[in-house]
């Protein structure tokens, strides 16, 4: 498929076609800040929106980074999600995403390093694997997926301060008493009588990222930049829309959690955030409520279409421009 422009708004630009034609183009050399997608998962049957199997996936996903290392500008970032994989009728987990992974970092054209890696851990997942877990009972649900946070250099753009999470309660007290218990800890650490006496605003983010509450009595302390749309994902109105007219979402979609996490924690308002494998287009809603620029490519038009639905959100005020 020739890659084609399928629309645009203020901030972005969604393309139809294979990224790996499209980004080989010279105009994305060099631009683009954060790359943050979730790609076909390697799993051991087909699916709609096109994942690959088996070696053809390791040998596809590893060639991945060096298109995608072209596109990035100096110090920036590439984030991807990837779930895990179990072999076929068997209960075992499939190593092919640990492999992916490791063929795409030591990929010597791509000249990637590996920042940190991620958990998202979503407790209300449906049982999966479900012959294993539901029906002979032999495994835990699966209920997380890695993020891989990847980058061209040692030290990327980041400012965690703008991922903060709310203060616990204890430690909004402690911070109102200016006193707790300093001294030498039994891991051999020295706290100082000062060092937690500074409001900073918020506590620095974990690398894991959970999408309910798991303690029940200490609630879910999710990012400032997430806390946005936590509350309305249930009933969000791309979801809602969908539903009002008889469209099957995307099943595969990335949280919006995710996406406004990585935005605000790699990019600046006016940096170029990529998604190659959009989908219904989250990243590209998230970038376009952020006010930062966004492309997004995607080779299957019905998920592009419905993509669209994410830009008529009242709140968000944007406007699609359709090319002529």
């Amino acid at each position: 498929m020739k890659p084609k422009k399928l629309y645009e708004t203020q901030y972005g630009k969604y393309y139809l076609g294979q990224c790996e034609n499209l980004l080989k183009r010279k105009h994305f050399a060099g631009k683009i800040q954060l790359i943050l997608t979730s790609p076909p998962f390697p799993l051991n049957n087909k699916k709609k929106y096109g994942n690959s199997t088996g070696d053809e996936y390791l040998l596809w996903f590893k060639s991945l980074a060096e298109i995608f290392s072209v596109a990035l500008a100096p110090n920036a970032s590439i984030v991807i999600e990837l779930g895990n994989a179990w072999e076929p009728n068997r209960p075992v987990q499939s190593l092919l995403t640990l492999k992916s992974l490791m063929s795409f970092v030591d990929n010597e054209k791509a000249g990637l390093t590996l920042c940190q890696e991620f958990i998202c851990y979503n407790p209300a997942r449906l049982p999966s694997p479900a012959q294993w877990v539901t029906i002979e009972r032999v495994r835990a649900i699966d209920s997380f997926t890695h993020i891989w946070w990847m980058a061209n250099s040692d030290n990327p753009k980041a400012d965690n301060r703008n991922i903060l999470r709310p203060y616990s309660k204890s430690m909004e007290k402690l911070l109102e008493r200016q006193k707790f218990n300093a001294g030498k800890r039994p891991s051999e650490h020295v706290i100082s009588k000062s060092g937690f006496l500074k409001n900073n605003g918020g506590s620095i983010s974990h690398n894991v990222l959970p999408l309910e509450e798991i303690d029940d009595g200490k609630g879910l302390r999710l990012p400032f930049s997430m806390l946005s749309v936590a509350n309305t994902r249930s009933s969000d109105f791309f979801s809602r829309t969908c539903k009002e007219r008889d469209i099957i979402p995307h099943p595969a979609r990335m949280p919006l959690e995710l996406a406004s996490f990585f935005i605000n924690f790699l990019t600046e308002p006016g940096d170029i955030v990529l998604d190659p494998f959009a989908g219904s287009n989250t990243t590209g809603f998230c970038a376009e409520r952020l006010k930062r620029k966004w492309i997004s490519i995607d080779s299957c038009e019905e998920y592009g279409e419905q993509s669209k639905i994410r830009f008529e959100e009242p709140s968000l005020g944007a406007k699609i421009i359709f090319p002529k």
